[in-house]
């Protein structure tokens, strides 16, 4: 069984990233050939337009990756523009892919609505999609609940695919993420890069305390007892706690007499400590950068070589390789 993921390099990763993915994507980490996870920095391209931040987010992605614990001798990490066999798959799926289809998909239609311009390459993402997915026979993708039309996207494209041509493209399934690990942002609402409300993993705990003591909070006295389990606050620092200071904290706020800035330097320190092992360890990473880039090509050829075999399937089954 294949496990397929990725994650697009648009920004540093935060909280969010964390708890709702990266966390999940290590935990399912098991024999190398197994378990591949990608930086899509193709699918970056529909944002990001900047040569050197496109490069460095990828860098920071992989050196993220690695030091929160995904092991290159159990996993395969590389960046997707380094699999081309991709892109050609890309093609071969484009050929068959209904605009209806496409049209239908979240983002371009969402996008749209809003009276916003959508360029061709936000409407063939989910196409890309689908051939980071069949291109390496991914039995399982890891998803949160809105990116699930994209495996039924893939699931489509690859069904009719087989239809026309035989069975060639394995259709994979998804893997809901945990939908407990909503993780709300300085404002209270998801946390998102696209809402500009994110902390960020490797932050300097300096700056993170003072980006924690600004978050949203409402405006009950001190002396009210509150609900602990519809606070972003507190919702944050259950992410971090352990179970018994959770309880403690939650029993502070139904009996009331505290101020949210008591619960706020809990979280700092809380998520200071959290991280401080895979902050250390990206220093080390960092430091080797020769070292980082080895284990992304070393993944990128296992990713190719398995790619490859994928693409000379999908190519003698429609008659553009003998």
């Amino acid at each position: 069984m294949r496990i397929l993921s990725g994650i697009q390099p648009t920004g540093r990763f935060h909280w969010g990233n964390y708890f709702g993915a990266i966390r999940q994507y290590i935990e399912l980490q098991g024999e190398r050939e197994n378990a591949f996870y990608f930086i899509a920095n193709l699918h970056a391209l529909t944002t990001v337009r900047n040569r050197q931040t496109l490069l460095q987010n990828t860098l920071d992605a992989a050196l993220d990756f690695l030091a929160l614990g995904l092991d290159p001798n159990r996993a395969t990490l590389f960046v997707q523009s380094d699999v081309p066999e991709v892109s050609e798959l890309c093609w071969l799926l484009t050929t068959g892919a209904p605009m209806g289809l496409l049209e239908r998909c979240h983002a371009y239609k969402d996008k749209k609505a809003k009276g916003l311009s959508a360029d061709a390459g936000l409407f063939n993402y989910p196409v890309l999609m689908a051939a980071d997915i069949l291109a390496y026979d991914s039995d399982i993708v890891p998803v949160g609940e809105d990116q699930v039309q994209h495996i039924e996207v893939a699931r489509d494209l690859a069904g009719s695919f087989n239809h026309e041509f035989g069975e060639t493209l394995v259709l994979p399934k998804a893997k809901l993420l945990d939908a407990s690990a909503r993780v709300p942002g300085v404002d209270g609402e998801k946390m998102s890069k696209s809402y500009g409300n994110t902390l960020d993993i490797f932050e300097e705990p300096k700056s993170l305390r003072k980006q924690i003591m600004r978050i949203v909070t409402d405006s009950r006295p001190m002396d009210q007892p509150k609900e602990p389990g519809t606070d972003p606050l507190f919702q944050l620092y259950s992410l971090f706690a352990a179970d018994d200071a959770c309880e403690a904290m939650a029993e502070k706020y139904r009996r009331g007499g505290f101020g949210y800035g008591e619960v706020k330097k809990a979280l700092a320190d809380a998520s200071v400590d959290y991280f401080a092992e895979a902050r250390a360890r990206r220093v080390e990473f960092a430091a080797h950068e020769d070292r980082v880039r080895e284990i992304l090509g070393d993944g990128a050829a296992v990713a190719r070589k398995k790619a490859a075999e994928v693409l000379r399937r999908a190519q003698q089954a429609c008659g553009v390789w003998q």
